[in-house]
């Protein structure tokens, strides 16, 4: 019999383990007790009073943290998973984090006879809530398959992408493609706008043709009304570019849009804007000035 225990209970663990708490017996831990407290308040589950207790607890635990070394501290630091976990544990990471990272805590894991598998999310907030994510999944596939029904809870789908780490690198890769898609919202949104054109009525018309994407459908018309608070953080988005650029140099990948993107990003946080959507590189181009250059009308040998 499964038994879950769920640690992290953020923007995005929060509704996930919501879902598999409507069909498996789940308990919860989070570093801050408001949260977990908040939980129980809406679903059906134990909140454990630390890592220790959820872990003997538990035989397929899953995390959803913020930075590689929160995963760290967790999972190998001091009275953390691997010191308490019982022998055949899956630990099932939905966290964005390095490959590095993933493959080093398979390794430990694989020490106490215990499986990691790295399998980041897609889907955003709407998608966790709405329970339809998409899920990328590294490491032993027969264990995959032994969560195949837990993930069913909470995914529209999932696939198995190979040894440890490459839930991650397929991460980067869907990243990558985010950035770039939200840096063209964000130029077409403030096209659209200072042309005067009702950019409703242009979503209506583009978001069925071949611009069409999911950031489209579920960011354009608030990027319009300038509402940021909620989603997918700046901080977050800085943090994920942070991992695809020190990867790119290690394999030597030309991601030059991408480091660009990565640099306003940066920029946003310098406004104070690391708190709010990743959809608000609209508001970058609201704020930075620039100056319209008159071009030579003779070319200039």
């Amino acid at each position: 019999m499964l038994k879950v225990g769920f640690i992290g209970l953020g923007t995005m663990g929060f509704p996930i383990a919501g879902h598999i708490s409507q069909s498996y017996k789940t308990a919860v831990f989070n570093r801050t007790t408001n949260k977990s407290q908040k939980w129980t308040s809406e679903f059906e589950g134990k909140v454990c009073e630390s890592i220790k207790d959820l872990a003997l607890k538990s035989n397929v635990i899953f995390l959803c943290l913020s930075e590689d070394k929160d995963i760290e501290e967790i999972v190998l630091g001091s009275d953390g998973i691997l010191e308490h976990l019982n022998e055949g544990t899956i630990v099932v990471d939905h966290s964005t984090t390095s490959v590095d990272t993933a493959i080093s805590i398979s390794r430990e894991l694989l020490k106490k006879d215990s499986i990691y598998l790295d399998a980041p999310v897609s889907g955003g907030e709407v998608g966790a809530q709405n329970g339809t994510l998409s899920v990328m999944i590294g490491g032993d596939k027969a264990t995959y398959k032994e969560i195949f029904s837990i993930l069913e809870c909470y995914s529209a789908f999932h696939k198995y992408m190979g040894p440890s780490g490459n839930g991650q690198l397929t991460k980067m890769i869907n990243q990558i493609c985010i950035a770039g898609l939200l840096q063209a919202l964000a130029e077409a949104a403030s096209f659209s706008k200072k042309s005067g054109i009702s950019s409703k009525d242009v979503l209506d018309v583009i978001s069925k043709g071949a611009a069409q994407s999911w950031q489209m459908e579920n960011r354009w018309d608030s990027m319009i009304d300038d509402q940021y608070n909620f989603g997918f953080a700046v901080d977050l988005m800085v943090k994920d570019l942070e991992i695809v650029s020190k990867f790119s140099k290690k394999i030597g990948a030309n991601i030059s849009v991408t480091e660009t993107i990565k640099s306003y990003y940066e920029e946003l946080q310098a406004l104070g804007a690391g708190k709010l959507d990743t959809s608000s590189l609209l508001k970058r181009l609201d704020t930075v000035s620039y100056t319209h250059l008159t071009l030579p009308t003779k070319r200039i040998v």
